[in-house]
């Protein structure tokens, strides 16, 4: 099951900036795996440009800037995740669901997709503490499976097929090549990257719908045990994908 289109605009831009930041990549690379499938990205609001500009063209003004690292942000309501103000870039971040930060610029990103392309919108913006790799590696480990168990007790593999297939992913995660962060991160961060796009995965499918809850009991537990594991895997990915230090 391939991950690339489930993965967050803001933590390919992040990553794909930062391997471009340290050397490790060509900017033309990073442009073409920011972009992935989308037509065109153009960034809106640099200082001291009217008109949109074209990402390629953006990573070097950003540079000049100031930028030395980007830090990617995965908010939901009730838990900003990765960000730290002020509240016009929050409340952005907050209705997309995703922005970055650029270390050394003072300025943050929100993708919002236009058609077939995306621009991105600048805003002041403040970094937040990074999240610590280790306890957000272990916070997902056991939340995950406690997960598991709570959706294996409700049998969701039976109404769902695709939760099957989901779910031997998960258990497999460090047996297997994985796919998303571009050179110079670690392959600590990518195995936990890859584990929690997967978790992520396996949330987006579980919540469509009530599937075989035989009560709604069991409804209310498993979606209470599932958004713990949203967010305990958004956690993990932003923890995986932030600069490499």
């Amino acid at each position: 099951m391939s991950t690339m289109a489930m993965v967050p605009r803001a933590v390919r831009l992040a990553t794909w900036a930062n391997s471009w930041l340290v050397g490790a990549t060509s900017l033309d690379e990073a442009d073409d795996a920011i972009r992935a499938g989308d037509a065109a990205h153009h960034v809106i609001g640099l200082p001291g440009q009217d008109e949109p500009v074209p990402l390629l063209l953006s990573l070097g003004t950003l540079r000049n800037l100031g930028t030395r690292a980007v830090s990617p942000a995965l908010p939901v309501p009730g838990d900003p995740l990765g960000l730290a103000g002020p509240p016009e870039f929050t409340e952005a971040a907050v209705e997309v669901g995703e922005a970055v930060v650029c270390e050394g610029a003072g300025l943050g990103l929100v993708p919002h997709v236009i058609g077939a392309g995306v621009q991105w919108r600048v805003y002041a913006a403040t970094p937040a503490p990074p999240e610590g790799f280790g306890d957000a590696s272990l916070e997902l480990a056991h939340t995950l499976q406690e997960v598991i168990d709570t959706l294996a007790d409700l049998d969701v593999a039976r109404w769902r097929p695709e939760m099957a297939e989901a779910l031997i992913d998960l258990r497999e995660v460090g047996s297997r090549t994985h796919d998303g962060l571009p050179p110079g991160y670690a392959p600590r961060a990518e195995t936990l990257a890859t584990r929690a796009r997967r978790c992520l995965l396996v949330c987006e499918l579980a919540l469509v719908d009530e599937g075989g809850s035989a009560s709604a009991y069991e409804a209310d537990s498993r979606r209470r045990a599932l958004r713990r594991l949203e967010h305990a895997a958004r956690r993990a990915l932003v923890a995986a994908c932030a600069p490499p230090r």
